[in-house]
């Protein structure tokens, strides 16, 4: 142990003590520093000790001339060590209800443009999803893969699903008031091409009449059942669906199967009624005709009202079908039974001038 009077002969080096680092203010930091450490390893002291620091050199002038050398070739690195510190801790500690006004500023508009972008990352999500269902409505509309795969087992092993029991130009042609007479409770209309134009929400002008006359005789039991507005596929929050019932003033009736697949289960359900009581109406013998045969409706074809707007393919498949319709019919080939209409000609007329 070195004597008093050897001690007062040792150098002593103090460092001054930022302000922000005082002991009051680390006493309010969350963040507490153990050790700073200098440029090297072995020089790490303990921020315990920092604010009485001295560094105490052995009487001998040897050891006290090697820590200065040592500490004079590493005083610029330590410097540096020591401005980091001492900004990143005044950084940490420093409470944001302190912060300078332009740095909330540019905090806060920091986070509004990562809230923008997440925003606009979740619009792009969604646009993309919308536009795929958009594409998807589309093709589907214009090759029903379902109605190919039907129509193919049609033609080799059922050709009188696709035969209706009625044929007429339009829905003028039909005579709703002997139709209630027979029994018949409720009527189903395609969509396109039977009583609006493809893809349209308003009905076709020369048909506004004839839709009147059938409202005035099956009053609220008129449906649309259409794979273009109420599928649950290309329709799936129904708004198209809504839009057609506000045009046309006739509900719109939601499904999931695509014509001419499934059953009749949901028609039955929104009518109340069994589907042989009920008056299939459509411009697709391969869609519409073979789904109300195969499910007991009685069926009535029709022409359709304009090509114009029709898709390509569509136009392709409408020929293929009228051609082996045609020729069925020419070969004498019936539609099935209707119990409710044995002669369905009588429940047709000449639309009036």
């Amino acid at each position: 142990m070195l004597s008093t009077s050897a001690a007062a002969q040792l150098s002593s080096f103090w460092y001054r003590i930022p302000n922000h680092l005082s002991v009051h203010h680390h006493a309010q930091q969350k963040r507490k520093l153990t050790t700073i450490s200098l440029a090297n390893a072995d020089s790490q002291i303990p921020l315990r000790n920092f604010y009485g620091l001295s560094l105490a050199h052995s009487s001998s002038k040897g050891l006290e001339s090697n820590y200065r050398s040592r500490y004079n070739s590493n005083s610029n690195q330590n410097h540096k060590h020591l401005f980091i510190l001492q900004f990143f801790s005044h950084a940490d500690s420093e409470d944001t209800s302190n912060k300078k006004p332009e740095t909330r500023n540019h905090s806060q508009h920091q986070v509004d443009k990562q809230s923008a972008f997440k925003e606009n990352d979740k619009n792009r999500v969604l646009f993309t999803k919308m536009w795929w269902v958009d594409m998807k409505a589309a093709f589907g509309q214009r090759i029903n893969l379902e109605g190919i795969v039907c129509s193919t087992m049609v033609i080799l092993k059922d050709p009188k699903l696709a035969v209706p029991h009625i044929s007429v130009p339009d829905i003028r042609y039909i005579d709703w008031a002997a139709l209630r007479r027979k029994g018949f409770k409720g009527v189903v209309f395609d969509k396109d091409n039977t009583i609006t134009a493809p893809y349209s929400l308003t009905p076709w002008p020369l048909l506004e009449s004839a839709l009147e006359c059938c409202k005035s005789e099956f009053g609220p039991d008129i449906a649309v059942f259409s794979n273009s507005a109420g599928l649950r596929e290309y329709d799936h929050d129904g708004s198209k669906a809504r839009n057609l019932e506000k045009t046309l003033g006739i509900k719109v009736i939601r499904h999931r199967v695509k014509k001419p697949g499934g059953t009749a289960e949901e028609v039955e359900k929104h009518f109340g009624c069994e589907s042989s009581q009920l008056i299939m109406v459509g411009d697709r013998p391969f869609t519409d005709i073979v789904y109300g045969n195969r499910n007991g409706f009685l069926t009535i074809l029709t022409e359709p009202l304009s090509l114009a707007e029709e898709p390509f393919i569509v136009k392709q498949v409408r020929k293929l079908e009228t051609t082996f319709v045609n020729y069925w019919s020419r070969r004498g080939l019936k539609p099935l039974e209707q119990k409710l209409l044995p002669d369905p000609i009588h429940c047709v007329k000449e639309p009036r001038p």
